[in-house]
C-alpha cells in the first residue's frame, strides 16, 4: 500500500472533523534575547573517552551499531533530497538534542528534537495520534514520549488554508490556487493539503497549522507555521526546524544568530542540560569572543532539488590526520552545479557521515598511522565502525590528532573522545564516523559528501550567525 496517498486520505478526513478556530493572541516585538535548555535525547549510551580516561565509559555492541544504522539512514535522507508536493524534510530523533518548547492559548509545552538540518517544526498532534514501532533496541520507550498536543484546547490555533503564502512553505512550492476553488476565488475555504515527511527510517504525517508560540519571557509569536502530526512510524517525538527554509524557527522569529553548545555523550539521559541562545534585534555583527569563524558555503540552487536550499554548507577545505593532508579530491569539498558533493552540519545527525571515496582516504591515513595497535576486525563486523584497534589493557590509548580546515582560514582540533569511541567492554577503539558500503547503489552517492554530526560536535560552543552569514566555533566545557 502506497503510505503516501493512504496517509494523505486518513488526514483530511481528520481534517473534517476540526471547526474553524479564534484570531490568534497579540504579540510582543522584537529584539529578542532567549534561552532555552538544550538537553540530550535518547538513547542512553555512556561515553567519555579521552587521551587520559578512556576507561571511563564504553559502547556496548547493541547500541552503538544502532547509532552506526540511524546515522546512515539519515545521511541516506539529507543526501536523497526527496521533494514532491506533500513533501517536507525532517529528521529523526534518536541520538538527538532536544529542547522545549511552548504553543497555544493558554500554552502547551511539548519537547522537540532539535534540527539544523530541516525546516518545519512539527508535534504529536490530536488525541488521535498514533506512533507506531517508536522504541529503541531493547525495547526502551523514548524519554521524550510526551503527550500531544491538542488543538482544541487552544484558543488561538487555525488550520492552515491552501491560500495563505504558508501553505507553500509546508510544501517547498508556491500555492497560486486550490484544487477545489475558482482561480479567481478570495473566500475559498479549502486546507492546505496534508504533509507527508519520510526519514531513513520512519514517517510522519499530519496538516499545517497556525498556532502562538509562547518562549520564555512571555514572548508571544502568533500564527507560526508548524505541522500537526496525526501519525508516526519510528518517530517518537516531534522536531523544531532550524535550517534555512521559510518554514525553520529562526526564520519565522526573524532570529540574528542563534547559538549552543552539545553536552557531552555521557550525559545521555541525564537532567544536565545547556542553553540554546536566540538573538535578534542586534546592534553589530560583532565577533564573539574566542569563537573561530567561516562563512557559510553558498547553497546551490537546482531544479527539483531544492531541499538542498534547506542546509548550512561549510567551506571544509582540508582534513588532516596527525598532521598530514588527507588528498581528497576538489569534486567531495566543493558543491557542483548539479548539488553533488561539499559539507553540510547537521544536529539531526550522530555521528558524522563521509562518501565513501572520501571516508576512504581518511580511514586510510589512520590505519597507515597508528602502527601501536592492533585490528580489531571482529568488532568493525559487530558494529559497522572502521577502523577499529585492539586497546585491551591499555591504560591510555593514543591515536593521530584529526583537524578539519575551514575556508579563511579557521581549524577546528577534534578531542579524541570526538571521533573514537570506545566499544563493547573497552577492548576495541573504533572511528567514529560512518559511510556506506562500497556495495550500495551509485544513486546514494549525491548530495553533500561530508555531513557534520553532533557526535563531533559535543563539547563545542556552535553559533550560526545568519545576519553576517558565517558559521562560529569554540571548545568549551558544555553545561
Amino acid at each position: 500500500m502506497d503510505p503516501h496517498s493512504s496517509s494523505s486520505s486518513s488526514s483530511s478526513s481528520l481534517l473534517l472533523c476540526f471547526f474553524l478556530f479564534l484570531l490568534a493572541a497579540p504579540s510582543y516585538s522584537l529584539p529578542l534575547s532567549v534561552s532555552i535548555p538544550l538537553s540530550l535525547s535518547p538513547p542512553s549510551i555512556n561515553n567519555n573517552p579521552s587521551a587520559k580516561t578512556t576507561r571511563s565509559g564504553h559502547y556496548p555492541y547493541q547500541k552503538l551499531a544502532f547509532l552506526v544504522s540511524q546515522s546512515l539512514s539519515r545521511a541516506h535522507h539529507l543526501k536523497n533530497h526527496r521533494n514532491n508536493d506533500v513533501t517536507s524534510l525532517s529528521s529523526h530523533s534518536y541520538g538527538g538534542y532536544s529542547i522545549s518548547l511552548s504553543f497555544g492559548s493558554p500554552p502547551q509545552t511539548i519537547q522537540f528534537v532539535m534540527d539544523t538540518g530541516s525546516d518545519l517544526s512539527w508535534f504529536p498532534c490530536t488525541k488521535r495520534y498514533v506512533c507506531r514501532n517508536c522504541t529503541f533496541p531493547g525495547g526502551d520507550k523514548s524519554s521524550l514520549t510526551n503527550p500531544p498536543f491538542y488543538p482544541k484546547l487552544s484558543s488561538s490555533s487555525k488550520v492552515l488554508g491552501c491560500q495563505n503564502p504558508k501553505c507553500g512553505w509546508l510544501h517547498h512550492r508556491n500555492v497560486t490556487h486550490c484544487a477545489d476553488c475558482d482561480s479567481d476565488s478570495s473566500n475559498c475555504t479549502q486546507i492546505c493539503s496534508p504533509y507527508m515527511i519520510f526519514y531513513g527510517s520512519g514517517t510522519t504525517g499530519g496538516f499545517g497549522l497556525l498556532e502562538t508560540l509562547d518562549l520564555p519571557g512571555n514572548r508571544l509569536f502568533p500564527n507560526f507555521l508548524v505541522g500537526c502530526s496525526v501519525f508516526s512510524s519510528r518517530q517518537p517525538a516531534g522536531i523544531a526546524g532550524f535550517g534555512r527554509g521559510k518554514a525553520s524557527l529562526p526564520s519565522q522569529l526573524g532570529l540574528d544568530r542563534f547559538s549552543y553548545c552539545l553536552l557531552s555523550r555521557k550525559y545521555d539521559e541525564s537532567s544536565q542540560t545547556s542553553p540554546l541562545q536566540l538573538e535578534s534585534g542586534l546592534d553589530s555583527g560583532g565577533k564573539t569572543a574566542g569563537v573561530s569563524y567561516t562563512r557559510f558555503a553558498k547553497n546551490p540552487i537546482v531544479p527539483g532539488k531544492e531541499a538542498l536550499s534547506v542546509y548550512y554548507y561549510l567551506p571544509i577545505r582540508k582534513i588532516t590526520v596527525g598532521g598530514s593532508t588527507v588528498k581528497i579530491p576538489d569534486e567531495y569539498l566543493l558543491t557542483g552545479e548539479n548539488g553533488d558533493g561539499g559539507s553540510i552540519v547537521d544536529s539531526g545527525s550522530t555521528f558524522t557521515y563521509m562518501t565513501n571515496p572520501v571516508f576512504k582516504l581518511v580511514a586510510s591515513a589512520f590505519e597507515n598511522q597508528v602502527k601501536k595497535y592492533s585490528k580489531a576486525e571482529y568488532v568493525e563486523s559487530a558494529v559497522g565502525l572502521r577502523p577499529c584497534f585492539n586497546v585491551s589493557g591499555e591504560k591510555e590509548i593514543s591515536l593521530p590528532e584529526m583537524r578539519l580546515h575551514f575556508k579563511g582560514g579557521s581549524e577546528m582540533v577534534l578531542p579524541l573522545e570526538n571521533y573514537y569511541v570506545l566499544a563493547g567492554n573497552s577492548e576495541a577503539v573504533c572511528f567514529a564516523m560512518v559511510t556506506d558500503s562500497e556495495l550500495e547503489s551509485p544513486s546514494r552517492d549525491g548530495g553533500p559528501a561530508i555531513i557534520l554530526g553532533s557526535f563531533q560536535m559535543q563539547n563545542f560552543y556552535v553559533e550560526y550567525d545568519l545576519r553576517n552569514d558565517r558559521f562560529g566555533f569554540m571548545k568549551q566545557k558544555c553545561k
